[in-house]
């Protein structure tokens, strides 16, 4: 199940997380789920807990102390799956709650807590931070094999609009979509010059695709990104400058109630698998999982984007936007659209349709895809096989409601790092505010071994 492995690529190393305690918290139960790249264990609790993690070796093993928990009546251990082999259950002190997944091999555990009215989930990722012995990964086709078990990024590159449906149109009568197909050539282009990507274009001619399809086609290619490619228009002739979007939450929610509703696409989930209504909640679950994983990857790839686009002169937007459109919709494939000018403005109509400048802007999106791979790559990959080595740092841009201590969790740092990247004084951080967020490599170097 490839597709859930998107769960994994937007955490670095060994993270611990809390929440605060509204009530004594109960274990209700544990739900193994494996992916290609690792098991995820779902612990449903009535009530949002504090909680450590951390792994043992000889034999390996994770181990979750919850404070102030207990185990439910009722509760049973999961049957073993993917790299937990058994769940045990004890208690480390008076009040709390000890919870021991026996592991096959090592992992790099992600884990965090989100609530649901006045229960809680936490969700542990479990990493396997090796391959089976001698066995690489399957590649699609041998001109994917680079390495053993070094299999390229795909880059689903979709060009707007095509065929019947032209986009908008220049004051020299440029059409949108020939302007996105040449621009979305170079970036496959400059793609396929990268030893660790490969494109895939969803539109290559003058075709139309419906919109559903295009993520749909990303999704068949097994894309670990999609990029889809406009021309912006407004009626105001002097608006310039290029925009990067993500999808909104309200998009989010509408596709979310839309795959649910789909029994198919519902199994499609969990790789295949038949579903009943007993499985209902279990596809919730897993969705949800996929969808915010994908939203956060989404976001900070996006960030990354835009930060190479602003080399270029000055953008539209200073930060990143949200709108609910369609083609960003895929619940489990990292999506963003980037407009790369005003079709409308006069200017831009005519940089956009030169070689050169498409050229240069296609290079500008290549750097920021990069730049976030080189630090956060799926495992398996040709990225990941060099992670820490190609350099750079990632960036992030505050939100609202975002605090030092959720950023620091969302990247996989310490937030002492991040505060001396940044020379922060304290532990505030304003709106709109851009941070640097040193590389996973050098914030491990001072863990203890």
């Amino acid at each position: 199940m490839r597709r859930i492995r998107v769960l994994a690529i937007s955490f670095a190393a060994l993270l611990g997380g809390a929440a605060s305690v509204a009530q004594a918290a109960q274990l209700r139960g544990v739900t193994l789920v494996e992916g290609e790249t690792g098991t995820h264990a779902v612990l449903d609790l009535s009530a949002p807990a504090d909680y450590k993690v951390f792994t043992l070796a000889n034999p390996h093993r994770l181990v979750l102390d919850l404070s102030g928990s207990s185990v439910a009546g009722g509760f049973r251990v999961p049957s073993p799956n993917g790299l937990v082999s058994g769940v045990r259950t004890g208690k480390p002190a008076e009040g709390d709650l000890r919870v021991v997944l026996d592991l096959g091999s090592a992992v790099q555990p992600r884990s965090r807590i989100e609530r649901e009215g006045d229960s809680a989930r936490l969700i542990v990722e479990l990493i396997s931070s090796e391959r089976s012995s001698g066995t690489p990964a399957v590649a699609r086709t041998l001109e994917d094999v680079i390495g053993p078990g070094e299999r390229k990024l795909v880059i689903a590159i979709d060009a707007g609009h095509g065929g019947k449906d032209p986009g908008a149109i220049g004051p020299s009568r440029k059409y949108e979509k020939d302007i996105t197909l040449a621009m979305a050539r170079e970036l496959a282009r400059q793609v396929n010059a990268d030893p660790g990507m490969e494109a895939f274009l969803v539109r290559d001619g003058d075709v139309f695709i419906p919109l559903h399809e295009r993520y749909q086609k990303a999704r068949e290619a097994q894309a670990d990104l999609f990029i889809s490619v406009h021309a912006d228009a407004a009626h105001n002739k002097a608006a310039s400058g290029a925009s990067v979007y993500v999808l909104s939450l309200r998009g989010a929610s509408s596709e979310a109630a839309r795959w649910l509703a789909d029994q198919e696409n519902a199994a499609d989930l969990v790789g295949g698998v038949s579903l009943d209504a007993r499985d209902k909640n279990l596809a919730a679950v897993l969705l949800d999982l996929s969808q915010n994983a994908t939203m956060r990857v989404s976001d900070d790839v996006a960030d990354e984007v835009l930060s190479a686009l602003k080399g270029m002169g000055k953008t539209h937007k200073k930060q990143i936007e949200r709108a609910n459109f369609v083609v960003l919709r895929s619940p489990d494939v990292p999506s963003m659209l980037v407009e790369t000018g005003f079709i409308t403005n006069p200017g831009e109509e005519t940089r956009l349709s030169d070689p050169a400048y498409r050229g240069r802007m296609a290079s500008a999106i290549v750097s920021g895809v990069r730049s976030y791979f080189a630090n956060q790559a799926p495992p398996g990959t040709w990225y990941a096989a060099r992670q820490g080595t190609l350099g750079g740092s990632r960036h992030h841009v505050v939100s609202r409601g975002e605090t030092l201590s959720l950023i620091a969790q969302r990247h996989g740092v310490p937030m002492n790092s991040i505060r001396a990247a940044n020379r922060l004084k304290g532990d505030t951080v304003k709106i709109g505010e851009r941070l640097t967020i040193p590389a996973a490599s050098a914030t491990l170097a001072g863990l203890p071994e």
